[in-house]
């Protein structure tokens, strides 16, 4: 289901999200993505915060190889193909629903000799996370996973488990409404968090957050 109803005819730009598939230059690959609407709804579609993200992680502000990172909600796949094109070892979640869509994804993006840097694994927010323990993760990445306000426990449960003291996690987002405002608020209590990057033409943030507990950089 969409995120709010709208006529295609009205919003042609939409439509790409109805497309089969996307292309993206990035991390000096061609990358290539299936994408679902029909089947999976906004879990299959790529998003601008994910492109945003990818972009950023480009940048080599945060220097990714050898690093051990988790992307949640990953929908196609995008982001974390890139982290671990960009040289992590990278765990690449979702719900069940979409683990085939998203690990043909990887596959199909990933070389052969990195294919064993990459690991599709199902994730529901704040369940059954002690398959995840804390710590095994230097970098945590959501790309438009801001946006179900009912979601919003579950992932700051996940996040708050997710995250040792020296775990960066580095949320992509669009702030549509007040409520996401609210998560922002609500991530605070346990993090600190500051905007690092706003790409202007899309209407983009990326925040970072670390426990507050410490003020290690990645």
């Amino acid at each position: 289901m969409a995120l709010v109803p709208y006529d295609e005819n009205l919003l042609p730009a939409l439509s790409k999200l109805h497309q089969t598939s996307a292309e993206f230059n990035l991390a000096n690959h061609r990358i290539r993505l299936s994408q679902d609407w029909n089947r999976l709804g906004v879990a299959a579609v790529v998003w601008d915060a994910a492109v945003v993200l990818c972009m950023f992680l480009e940048m080599g502000t945060v220097d990714l190889k050898g690093k051990r990172v988790i992307e949640l909600g990953a929908g196609t796949g995008l982001v974390g193909i890139v982290a671990a094109l960009l040289g992590a070892s990278v765990t690449i979640t979702d719900r069940e629903a979409a683990l085939e869509f998203l690990t043909a994804n990887v596959r199909e993006n990933i070389p052969p000799g990195q294919q064993g840097a990459v690991q599709v694994s199902e994730l529901t927010w704040g369940e059954n996370l002690h398959l995840y323990p804390t710590g095994s993760f230097d970098l945590i990445l959501g790309a438009d996973i801001v946006y179900l306000e009912e979601t919003f426990p579950a992932l700051l449960q996940t996040l708050e488990h997710l995250s040792a003291e020296n775990t960066v996690v580095l949320l992509s987002c669009r702030i549509r409404y007040e409520r996401d405002e609210r998560f922002l608020m609500e991530l605070r209590r346990s993090f600190s968090v500051r905007e690092v990057y706003y790409d202007s033409q899309r209407d983009i943030h990326i925040y970072r957050a670390v426990k507050n507990t410490s003020n290690t950089e990645l």
